[in-house]
């Protein structure tokens, strides 16, 4: 083993190392974290040939600095201890020491005498003072990031050869101009601090790289861009900032200025002029300032843009120079007053659009669109009008949102949804333009009693959140009809779904969190609120709640860092690496899927219990992006003043971008109106009826007029999986699980116990409003309806393709339902076959019961969304298309075993039922029909609902 360069001996109980390990003349890493070592063993002197030396995790206490000058390692990890006190060493000793990594080590203050590395790395401590004499002269890179610093010391304005600096999340009050004009200072990174005025003038600066966001900051300094010629991203969003220094002495001044963020400040138009001497610009965030006008000339300069974010001002207009911008390619400006839509789609790279909460009234589309265009939000603007020519042209958009016309049904008018809570939601992709983020919300989730939302947050993968989306409804109300101890419900609801995501959620995992609002009936006398908010969170989505102005947290995030969480983890001798991720794969010990690493990375959330009050004005849900950026106070006290909610969700998302997040992003936002009268005596809820049209529909057996073999009509859910007992928004009783279910087989229940079930079509699919989807959706097929003068063609896409949708038939033979089971309507035979289900062109739709769970949260806001995803939360919905939207939406295989949801089904995977055996799967359902024709006939049911579906032969 004399060859030996590399050990790996983390996560065991060594507390001492044997005399033969100094014979390894050839180790160059010698890995020894998460042990139980109290001090550096003596025996690494003489292994002269290490370079990196791993003691994360131990039990050191003391920080012996000469001890460390007689090993030959060059970086060293020293995080996750709790150190105490760090003893002087001479500095000379030690000059070989190129990283010291003392993250999260609990460090109060650091010795004077200690070490000059190249790399010095003290973040996620408590650090309130930081002497080092003499000065370091090897030092490049200094981390002191969130820890309690007032002021900058002085030897790292003296250090010669200091390049990048991050002082973020501390208590710095103002920075020094040496530190500014520093000769070798090349990234300075000062956000949320508490600076609230630079030197007036500058001397010469290297910097690229200004980051002061975050601060209180009314000017810069006059000469910042002529000074600092080689600044490229300046950052100085939130701050009270009313104008800008200028680029240059004159105009033909040279400024290599590329990025410019000044969101959520205080500046007027006198600002715009400057901004014309920055020609290398590419992104321009002006949002959330008090911009009137942007002038049309200066912007004609700015050739070289981008990117361009004029959100939350008060302009009227986008000037028609920004042709002049053939780079462009995002352009937000929601959340202003503009009444005329610019010529933006003129621009040839252009890809997003944001004109959400405006005042359009129509749009002047070109005569083809760009090739590029992805994304056109048109939702907020109440008086646009488009005309079918035009909403032919912009459904070819991958994600086109608009509001429903106004004589669109409503759903929350029909139906009587409830005035005690509303909501919106945005959603935002990444630099990369994936989209793995998705939100879920049900105004109606079993009735109009209770609402569900949720976002959900896969970081780098798509799949994870959209089948947390499409299922995690269903599951919930499926737990609430099953769990006993109602205070288990949330927590089984995700442990469930660990085990629904199957082969997906081996390798892949998200965060994810839920908001559930109940209705709880008080009797008279008692003054307890009638309504609960219980909130369920794993990962780093995170929910908040304003009650009285003030941001009360509803969620935890669970890290290495809280002790409970690394005892635990410790416990089953997981490893965490030096991002202080478990097994270098998530930095958080809870979070939905990488069931390769259970137990110690478990699903099993974080629940909250809270009874609404009269006090609690919203409350927010947002992905790891969002919070990682804003705060929870910062958060509530951006949008408590904003009435609309999606002006509230599309605000937080673009601070969220302003301030530096490159992520994928979602935000939901629950307005809440809880009034004492709504907390007095309430009757208790009936029970919620079938999600089926009719009223009957679960106590009566299907019939046929020609005596053929009757099918069930969509809405009971059993075309796309006629012997399904778990829902699972229709789809395997396994999402995602290649391999046979573990489950035992599912027992007989009550008449109506799945049918029933609060919020299975709800979570899945919305009701109403068919036609209005059909026309407006760009994501969704019209189903052959192409023209206004067309009729639909059933079960046929705009463009041609056939739907076909799978139906599950098997196990039936010699099984006997229970005659009070008629709502349980399952086909049985040896083999699946493929249905296609057509709808009578004057199909009579009846309306839904006020407390279906059917209607969706999007079905009342009227606002499309991005695609058509299954949980209830885009778009309203006809009953005519559930079945074939069902089949669009429901996960498929790929190549590598895991899903990817939501997408068509691959015909591949479609399973036909030889001819010879269609004869015996007909008699066999035709069998089953009659045994529950005579169990009907035998109830006192004089009622005989005409049947609402269209015979297709198998």
């Amino acid at each position: 083993m004399h060859n030996l360069q590399t050990l790996l001996l983390d996560g065991n109980c060594l507390c001492s190392l044997p005399v033969e390990l100094g014979s390894l003349d050839s180790l160059t890493y010698l890995g020894l974290s998460f042990n139980r070592f109290s001090s550096v063993p003596s025996i690494l002197e003489k292994l002269r040939g290490l370079e990196r030396l791993c003691l994360a995790g131990n039990q050191l206490s003391v920080l012996d600095m000469p001890g460390l000058q007689w090993l030959p390692a060059r970086h060293i990890d020293i995080r996750l201890n709790r150190l105490h006190t760090v003893t002087a060493g001479d500095t000379e000793q030690l000059v070989h020491i190129v990283q010291l990594d003392l993250r999260d080590t609990g460090l109060r203050e650091l010795d004077s005498q200690r070490p000059s590395p190249q790399k010095h790395t003290c973040a996620h401590n408590d650090l309130k003072q930081l002497e080092v004499a003499p000065v370091p002269e090897n030092l490049t890179v200094a981390d002191l990031s969130w820890n309690a610093l007032c002021s900058v010391p002085d030897w790292l304005c003296e250090s010669g050869r200091l390049e990048v600096l991050d002082f973020n999340h501390n208590f710095l009050t103002e920075l020094p101009t040496q530190l500014l004009s520093s000769g070798s200072l090349r990234k300075l990174l000062a956000g949320w601090n508490n600076v609230c005025r630079l030197a007036e003038r500058l001397e010469r600066s290297q910097l690229e790289v200004l980051d002061l966001q975050h601060n209180y900051l009314t000017e810069l300094p006059s000469n910042l861009f002529i000074k600092a010629q080689s600044l490229r991203y300046l950052n100085v969003s939130a701050n009270k900032l009313e104008n800008l220094p200028p680029a240059s002495l004159s105009e033909d001044g040279f400024s290599l200025l590329e990025e410019l963020y000044v969101t959520n400040n205080c500046l007027t138009d006198k600002c715009v002029p400057l901004l014309t001497g920055h020609s290398h610009l590419r992104v321009l965030h002006l949002a959330y300032n008090q911009l009137q006008t942007f002038t049309a000339s200066k912007l004609a300069r700015l050739e070289q843009l981008e990117e361009l974010d004029l959100s939350g001002n008060r302009l009227r207009s986008v000037p028609t120079t920004i042709l002049s911008c053939q780079r462009l390619h995002t352009l937000s400006a929601h959340s202003n007053g503009i009444s005329a839509f610019p010529e933006v789609l003129q621009l040839p790279e252009i890809k997003c659009v944001d004109l959400s909460c405006n005042e359009l009234t129509e749009v002047s589309l070109p005569e083809s669109l760009p090739a590029k265009l992805q994304e056109l939000d048109l939702t907020g603007n109440p008086r646009l009008n488009l005309d079918h020519k035009s909403l032919e042209l912009l459904n070819n958009i991958r994600c086109f949102r608009v509001d429903p016309s106004p004589s669109a049904p409503c759903a929350s008018e029909s139906h009587g949804a409830p005035s005690v809570w509303s909501h919106s939601y945005t959603e935002a992709s990444g630099v990369k333009n994936k989209l793995c983020v998705a939100a879920l919300a049900l105004d109606s989730f079993c009735g109009i009693r209770e609402a569900l939302y949720g976002v959900f947050d896969g970081d780098k993968n798509v799949d994870i959140p959209y089948l947390l989306q499409c299922t995690m409804g269903d599951v919930l109300a499926e737990e609430l009809h099953r769990t006993q101890r109602q205070e288990d419900y949330m927590t089984s609801t995700f442990v469930t779904m660990q085990r629904k995501l199957g082969t997906a959620g081996q390798r892949m995992g998200g965060s994810a969190a839920l908001c559930h609002i109940r209705h709880d009936p008080v009797a008279p006398g008692e003054h307890s609120g009638c309504f609960t908010l219980k909130t369920a969170n794993v990962g780093r989505c995170q929910a908040v709640l304003c009650r009285d102005g003030k941001a009360m947290q509803l969620s935890t995030v669970h890290t290495v860092k809280e002790e409970v969480e690394y005892q635990r983890v410790r416990k089953h001798n997981a490893i965490i690496t030096e991002d202080n991720k478990v097994s270098g794969v998530t930095d958080c010990t809870r979070i939905m899927g990488y069931s390769f690493l259970c137990p110690s990375v478990t699903p099993r959330p974080h629940v909250s219990n809270v009874t609404l009050t009269p006090q609690d004005e919203f409350f927010l849900l947002g992905s790891r992006g969002l919070w990682e950026m804003l705060s929870p106070i910062e958060a509530v006290e951006a949008v408590r003043n904003v009435p609309d909610a999606l002006a509230a969700a599309k605000k937080l998302v673009t601070l969220a971008q302003s301030y530096g997040c490159a992520d994928s992003l979602s935000a939901v936002v629950v307005r809440l109106s809880v009034t004492e009268d709504c907390c007095c005596f309430c009757e208790p809820p009936p029970p919620p009826p079938s999600p089926g049209p009719g009223v009957h529909t679960s106590t009566h057996p299907y019939h046929s007029n020609d005596g053929s073999i009757p099918l069930p009509p969509p809405s009971s859910g059993t075309v796309s999986e006629l012997s399904s007992e778990l829902s699972m928004s229709e789809m395997s009783s396994e999402v995602g699980s290649t391999a046979s279910s573990e489950e035992p087989p599912p027992q007989a229940e009550p008449a109506g116990a799945h049918l029933n079930l609060p919020g299975r079509h709800g979570a899945r699919r919305p009701a109403g409003g068919g036609n209005f989807q059909r026309q407006f959706s760009g994501a969704l097929s019209d189903n052959g309806l192409d023209s206004e003068d067309e009729e639909p063609i059933a079960g046929v896409f705009s463009n041609g393709s056939r739907v076909e949708v799978e139906a599950d038939v098997h196990c039936l033979n010699g099984r006997e339902r229970p005659s009070s089971q008629t709502n349980l309507q399952t086909n049985q035979s040896g083999s699946p076959s493929r249905t296609v289900h057509q709808e009578p062109t004057q199909a009579s739709h009846s309306p839904v019961p006020p407390s279906s769970p059917c209607l969706s949260a999007e079905a009342r806001s009227g606002t499309l969304g991005r695609r058509a995803r299954a949980n209830g939360s885009v778009a309203c919905q006809a009953r005519s298309q559930d079945v074939i939207e069902e089949a669009a939406d429901a996960p498929v295989r790929k190549q590598g075993g895991y899903f990817n949801a939501p997408a068509q089904p691959d015909p591949d995977d479609q399973l036909i039922i030889p001819p010879e055996l269609e004869e015996e799967v007909r008699q066999i359902i035709q069998q089953q029909q009659q045994e529950q024709m005579q169990a009907h006939n035998q109830q006192a049911h004089s009622y005989q609902k005409p049947a609402d579906y269209f015979v297709t032969p198998l």
